[in-house]
């Protein structure tokens, strides 16, 4: 396939999930013989990688930037303006690596593993809060925003009152097709917010992760607090849309699967590994995973060079029938440990721990508390974010019992 004729093949890109939760199936089959040129809605034409094994070589590939300050760096959705933008997520080493490392050890394995109590306490008062109130409800804005909304609270230190403030402007922050200048001011909302907060734990520490930061690095100065506070906006809204869908999406799938949901209530020891199936088969971080080449490189045999952007897409990786067989069939007992659903490389999502004790405590708890849980509604009235968005999901998800 020539450039001109992929350009042509898919102006619109990216696509509509045309089944609603699979990813399209044009996906894989517009890089199966190997990277082919797209051209976003801005005017970037980056290469488009799409097999797993190149979209894992390309995150592992060194000669790239992920800086988002780049003019060039290959975009979907508005740009907002700001300090540090993304904190770490969007930035080379060194500062990186240095910004990165003074959190990691609150996102470990065996940290999370610490505060599973914690988080099972949250989903229980959740659930108890649900079973007090008559169906139908919108499960999405009443549970599945809630558990990430109550955990990230508790383990930055946000007061109770300010919750849903958070989660409000989070939500807006993290959509793609918001309004240029809502998603503007939600942006500066949060930061105001969190410039007072971090000043508040920065004079006052407290056993919190927010406090924690503060004491152990911008006391002794090595971290300021204009990053202390972008930083912390990074994570705040990074913990709550993703999850939040994640629970949202995963539940209609297991409804629209009974006879996986009867394996994981006859067998509770499956939740763990159907939680990573969950996150190949949704993938639900559709767009916006982009890189700009700052070396000569080669990736799926395709030669690249310095200035060359290239946009990866997690979900067609996570479908691909060579390391998946079936892509499209949700397997709760299938091993898909090796999905990319968090990335990887360097910039593999920090909070991928966390995220998995979260859903699997969500899930799990909800789906035996209420063994009658269906949808409120037929499936196709469920209405379903756009292929822009960067983060796949629901508007509402009503269900009864």
């Amino acid at each position: 396939m020539t450039d001109t004729e992929a350009i042509s093949e898919i102006t619109d890109y990216p696509q509509d999930r045309r089944d609603r939760i699979v990813p399209s199936p044009g996906l894989a089959r517009l890089g199966a013989d190997g990277p082919g040129r797209i051209r976003l809605e801005h005017g970037h034409t980056p290469w488009l990688l799409t097999r797993y094994a190149d979209v894992r070589a390309a995150l592992a590939q060194s000669a790239t930037s992920a800086d988002v300050t780049d003019p060039d760096l290959p975009r979907v959705g508005p740009l907002i303006p700001g300090p540090n933008l993304m904190s770490f997520l969007k930035m080379d080493e060194p500062d990186h690596g240095r910004l990165r490392r003074m959190v990691t050890a609150e996102f470990t394995h065996r940290r999370v593993q610490a505060l599973r109590p914690r988080i099972e306490a949250q989903v229980e008062g959740l659930l108890d809060e649900l079973a007090d109130r008559e169906p139908p409800l919108d499960l999405l804005r009443e549970y599945a925003m809630a558990v990430p909304s109550r955990v990230v609270s508790e383990l930055f230190g946000i007061p109770a009152g300010d919750r849903a403030m958070v989660q409000s402007v989070s939500e807006t922050i993290a959509s793609s097709t918001a309004d240029p200048a809502d998603a503007a001011q939600a942006f500066g909302r949060l930061t105001a917010y969190l410039d007072q907060l971090t000043a508040r734990y920065e004079a006052e520490p407290e056993d919190n992760l927010l406090g924690r930061v503060a004491e152990r690095y911008v006391a002794p100065g090595e971290l300021s607090h204009e990053e202390f506070v972008a930083m912390a906006r990074l994570l705040v809204v990074a913990g709550h849309e993703t999850t939040a869908q994640m629970i949202a999406l995963s539940v209609l799938a297991l409804l629209a699967a009974p006879a996986e949901l009867a394996k994981l209530r006859a067998d509770p020891g499956l939740w763990s590994g159907a939680v990573d199936e969950l996150l190949r088969f949704l993938s639900i971080t559709q767009v916006g995973v982009v890189r700009l080449v700052t070396g000569d490189v080669e990736i799926g045999g395709c030669p690249m060079g310095r200035g060359d952007g290239f946009e990866v897409s997690l979900p067609a990786a996570n479908h691909d029938p060579s390391v998946f067989p079936e892509p499209g069939r949700l397997d709760v007992e299938r091993d898909a440990s090796a999905h990319l659903a968090f990335g990887h490389g360097v910039h593999q999502c920090l909070g991928r721990s966390l995220a998995k004790a979260e859903l699997e405590t969500a899930l799990r708890g909800l789906l035996t508390r209420f063994p009658g849980l269906r949808l409120a509604v037929g499936e196709d009235e469920i209405g379903y974010r756009t292929r822009h968005d960067f983060v796949f999901g629901v508007h509402e998800l009503p269900v009864t019992w």
